[in-house]
């Protein structure tokens, strides 16, 4: 059973305005296949096969019953991330992102003040640059930025390479965390051997499943902060299996994002109190799917998606397993 599903969000976040996926429905329950456009067929193989995980594996034991969770403050104005972070159901961890096109850095100051406002002294502040600053421009960047946070937790991938990321480790004392120099990388290891990160990222749909996630972090032997890959509330759930299969969680992960959606896919969406999400796997139901049912906002979007999973589909079942998937 494939479930087209569309909604709009609340925010621009990530480029986009508007989220959409394939929700399947299995014999372990229910999975998400939604990677962005700018993923080639070859490159959705992982997210089809963490989808196929979720819908006729099923994920491990948990540890942990609740997961604490950033809240994510888009590129947005200080007004808006203010009113973000004390709408965040309790979040003590704040995203924040940056190097936004068109944006300066005052604008990410200003930001940055109106988070740590809406926080406190005691709230953490990360911020994630996607890999968009050189290392001369992150180093400047990260001594602003870190003083008008008040201290940040960490930078997540302020450069698209792992040498630049090393370099940038080296040059300033702001912890490196390092997102799509694993997700997107032939050799997620190269972070490791570098010494390019502090942290790793890991999101459930890039990596190829829960299972995948569990042993690339046994490997790499950093700390992780597991974050979405912008789901529904059925996606955000394998994030939230991983969150809790891991033997240990020393960051808040980036998991409240059905905040960032105008409609969920489900009736109980997995959002935040006292900043943590229970670690739960909600159900889709007739009225959540008819709400996103993108056969009925755009049908052209819905046969593209449908044409799109057939096709990856195909490609996961060609291809052979990696270390800790599993495979349809």
């Amino acid at each position: 059973m494939v479930n087209v599903y569309s909604t709009p969000l609340t925010t621009r976040f990530r480029g986009i305005e508007v989220r959409d996926g394939v929700l399947l429905a299995g014999p372990a329950g229910w999975g998400e296949f939604s990677p962005f456009w700018d993923y080639d067929d070859a490159e959705s193989v992982s997210w089809w096969l963490a989808a196929w995980e979720a819908a006729h594996v099923g994920w491990p034991p948990a540890l942990r019953t609740h997961i604490p969770v950033n809240v994510t403050v888009p590129a947005t104005d200080p007004e808006r991330a203010h009113q973000i972070v004390l709408a965040s159901g309790g979040c003590r961890t704040a995203k924040v992102k940056v190097a936004e096109r068109g944006q300066g850095v005052d604008e990410e100051i200003a930001r940055l003040e109106a988070v740590r406002d809406a926080l406190g002294l005691t709230g953490a502040i990360r911020i994630d640059a996607n890999g968009a600053w050189d290392v001369e421009t992150a180093v400047e960047r990260l001594r602003l930025l870190d003083r008008a946070a008040g201290g940040l937790e960490y930078v997540e991938q302020p450069c698209a390479t792992v040498p630049e990321l090393a370099e940038v480790r080296r040059r300033t004392s702001v912890l490196v965390a390092a997102d799509e120099s694993i997700r997107r990388a032939e050799d997620p290891f190269a972070v490791v051997r570098a010494q390019a990160a502090d942290i790793i990222v890991l999101k459930v749909q890039p990596l190829g499943g829960v299972r995948a996630c569990l042993d690339l972090a046994e490997q790499v032997a950093l700390p992780v902060v597991v974050s979405s890959a912008l789901e529904s509330s059925v996606g955000l759930a394998a994030g939230l299996a991983l969150a809790a299969a891991l033997p240990r969680l020393d960051h808040a992960c980036g998991l409240a994002t059905s905040q960032l959606l105008v409609r969920d896919t489900v009736p109980d969406p997995l959002l935040p109190v006292d900043g943590m999400i229970e670690v739960r796997r909600p159900v889709p139901d007739a009225a959540s799917l008819a709400a996103t049912d993108a056969h009925l906002l755009d049908p052209l979007v819905a046969q593209r998606w449908e044409q799109r999973a057939t096709r990856v589909a195909r490609l996961a079942q060609a291809r052979p397993a990696s270390s800790g998937e599993t495979t349809p």
